[in-house]
């Protein structure tokens, strides 16, 4: 699979059901396996172009080291059943290299097509060049491409723009993701970086005018929701029906952004009857009932569009 071409479009970070009457300790909802699978049918007849099990939406800092496997597991599973050649992008965040390694060979073993990697969290890097080198050994040991993942307000700082142009040399690194929010940064890093590295919108109130700009595609969780919206979005985004439906991704961004994006598209999901239950594990929180009402209503709203 030629990855460079295959996640130009939307790929979904894609949400971990849990099952709430599995226990009564949150802490033990077991991942429902059954509405995972409905939702990455979901997904594949909705257009989405790649599919990314255990990231942040996915609420991989929950997850046992083997549900992670699991869910990629079932992912590459479905797709096969589905009999579509679309790119399966496991998440492999980590705080050491051997973990990310670890992390990206069973992956590779499950079937995924590349890893996603995040810098390490809790100890950021006190100087970028910690980032470079670790980036660096982990995509030298991997066997599977790497995506890198640029999300400051959960790693304590970004990946620095010089830092990412060094590691873009790198045979097995393939591309970023980019949720920081800063427009300026994602332009600065597709200047920094080669024509085929590829750069791909992480947040999802900036995808049109990401995409107007250059990028690639987009890594957006609520792509979970309204896939086919997306789809649409991607399509257009170069004119007035892509700004259009930008308007209503954006509204529905809003009503999410105060609850957390993996309980919200949890909720959205939930109102369309895709997931059973809205359910996460500590230390998320589910939506409250007047939170849903808004996020509701921002659902109907870009369906109508």
């Amino acid at each position: 699979m030629d990855l460079q071409e295959a996640l130009r479009g939307i790929t979904c970070p894609i949400v971990t059901p849990f099952d709430p009457d599995s226990s009564a300790n949150p802490n033990e909802r077991e991942i429902d396996e059954a509405a995972y699978g409905d939702l990455v049918d979901f997904l594949l007849e909705g257009g989405i172009d790649g599919l990314f099990p255990c990231g942040t939406t996915g609420e991989f800092a929950s997850l046992a080291p083997e549900e992670r496997i699991r869910l990629v597991e079932l992912t590459v599973d479905r797709v096969e059943r589905g009999d579509r050649d679309v790119p399966v992008l496991a998440g492999a965040a980590a705080t050491s290299v051997a973990e990310a390694v670890s992390y990206a060979e069973e992956a590779a073993d499950a079937g995924a097509d590349a890893a996603v990697v995040t810098p390490p969290y809790f100890h950021a890097a006190n100087d970028p060049d910690g980032n470079r080198a670790f980036f660096e050994w982990v995509a030298d040991r991997s066997p599977l491409p790497l995506l890198l993942y640029n999300i400051p307000v959960y790693t304590g700082r970004r990946i620095e723009p010089e830092t990412l142009e060094a590691v873009a040399a790198c045979e097995n690194v393939i591309g970023l993701k980019d949720s920081s929010g800063d427009l300026e940064y994602f332009l600065s890093a597709m200047r920094r970086t080669p024509d085929d590295f590829l750069m791909l919108q992480g947040y999802d109130a900036l995808l049109v005018p990401a995409l107007r700009m250059g990028a690639d595609g987009g890594v957006n969780a609520l792509s979970n929701a309204v896939p086919e919206a997306y789809g649409e979005l991607y399509e257009t985004a170069g004119d007035d029906r892509g700004a259009q439906l930008q308007d209503a991704v954006s509204r529905l961004f809003e009503s999410c952004a105060t609850y957390g994006f993996a309980p919200a598209t949890k909720t959205a999901l939930a109102h369309r009857d895709v997931i059973p239950s809205d359910a996460v594990r500590p230390p998320l929180v589910e939506v409250p009932d007047d939170g849903r009402a808004a996020i509701e209503e921002a659902v109907d709203g870009l369906l109508e569009r």
